[in-house]
């Protein structure tokens, strides 16, 4: 169990309940009532219902849900998932390939070292 993920795992899912829990406040907080300052509803957006057949719908439990989700995916993505693919990819780099010896000859396709002004097959010229 120790040498797996599954301790790496159980962090991340108690990490991301309390940062979920942390975005809900704020948005209950602060989010909500700008929202209502702005659109001067004094319920904040509690008042943002809607009832069909009598059943009242709280859209505004929706829209704070929403907004979270929202800034938290958002969140994790730019302070988490990009950090660790940039880890990852700095990690695979390979170091550059030396450079070529060899070079092919322009008449016979053969291998020349790369100096040759003649081609040691075809005794060609070759370019410099």
């Amino acid at each position: 169990m120790l040498r797996g993920n599954v301790v790496d795992l159980a962090v991340g899912v108690v990490i991301g309940v309390a940062f979920t829990a942390v975005v809900t406040g704020f948005t209950g907080s602060f989010i909500t009532p700008l929202i209502a300052a702005i659109f001067g509803s004094g319920r904040g957006l509690g008042g943002l219902t809607f009832t069909v057949s009598g059943a009242t719908f709280p859209v505004y439990l929706f829209l704070n849900a929403a907004f979270t989700f929202i800034v938290t995916a958002a969140i994790v993505y730019y302070l988490v998932i990009l950090p660790v693919n940039a880890l990852i990819e700095r990690s695979r780099r390979q170091e550059k390939p030396a450079d070529p010896t060899t070079k092919k000859c322009t008449e016979c396709l053969s291998e020349i070292p790369i100096q040759a002004k003649r081609c040691a097959f075809c005794t060609q010229p070759q370019p410099a």
